[in-house]
């Protein structure tokens, strides 16, 4: 018998009137990795995390969680950490956490009070007596603390200060080393590229780039010339098909390419650059390459 992905998306769409907020979304997030869904506000992450756990009805496809449609049957297993402070107001942080042990049988009380000390929470104060980051700290201790199969975190580090966002990172990545299967959206991408296995990035509801990152970040390089003069004409490498595109910045010209990083760094070194070098890109250059080329 094949066991479910933890968490599937198939054909996942969602309209408003004649809008598509998400457009025929599909991903499978295997048990114990961490997967991350990227894109510029409103590219339909958050449309994702509310389909997947029931709080929207998709136009269209499905959403699993632990091979089941969203509902009481699976909410046991899950935490959700949301971008929106979603907790009471007027609970104290230790009912917060007291409502979150009734509703797992997997919390861990000492857990919790190991993650209340790390993030230096007073869990006497009610909710809305708390700052943003002690907000979103508490809301991290309670889904942690519950032990859950599988995580959904939307800008899990929101409002928190480097020491704890480095926290948040090292819980994300401890977690899915024991069997977690996490699912992440942040604006962070340099904290989001050293956890996650694979992305999606999203633009406008649509995938504009998908993989396992280390194989992204082998198949794009990123070839840059340095001048000891205004560079010659590019017009050539503007419309090569290896060349994703061109940044010239005064004496400095980049391309972002599909592989043949060397070959094409040996073509503009006929040009008489100072300097060549070809650069693996990093998760950033990736995001902001795909975004900028579906515009």
């Amino acid at each position: 018998m094949i066991t479910p992905a933890p968490i599937s998306v198939r054909g996942l769409t969602k309209r408003y009137g004649t809008t598509a907020a998400l457009s025929d979304l599909s991903l499978e997030v295997p048990r114990g990795s961490i997967y991350g869904l990227l894109g510029t506000n409103g590219a339909g992450k958050t449309t994702t995390f509310r389909c997947l756990l029931g709080l929207l009805r998709p136009s269209s496809g499905a959403a699993l969680l632990l091979g089941l449609a969203p509902g009481p049957q699976v909410f046991e297993r899950v935490a959700y950490v949301p971008e929106q402070c979603a907790l009471y107001d007027w609970m104290r942080g230790s009912e917060v956490l007291e409502m979150t042990r009734v509703a797992h049988r997997s919390f861990d009380a000492l857990r919790a009070r190991e993650l209340t000390e790390r993030f230096r929470l007073d869990v006497r104060k009610r909710v809305k007596h708390l700052s943003k980051g002690q907000k979103t700290a508490l809301a991290l201790v309670a889904a942690f603390a519950a032990r859950p199969e599988v995580l959904v975190l939307d800008e899990p580090a929101s409002g928190l200060d480097p020491v704890h966002q480095r926290d948040v990172l090292d819980l994300i990545i401890d977690a899915a080393a024991g069997g977690v299967t996490v699912l992440l959206s942040s604006h962070q991408i340099g904290q989001v590229e050293r956890a996650v296995d694979r992305v999606t990035i999203l633009d406008r509801g649509r995938v504009v780039l998908e993989g396992e990152l280390d194989a992204l970040k082998q198949e794009e390089k990123i070839v840059e010339a340095v001048f000891d003069h205004e560079p010659p004409a590019l017009d050539a490498f503007a419309r090569d098909g290896r060349v994703r595109s061109l940044v010239q910045n005064g004496r400095v010209v980049r391309l972002y390419a599909r592989a043949e990083g060397e070959t094409i760094a040996r073509e503009i070194g006929a040009l008489g650059p100072k300097s060549t070098r070809v650069l693996d890109q990093n998760l950033e250059d990736l995001f902001l390459l795909a975004v900028g080329r579906s515009e």
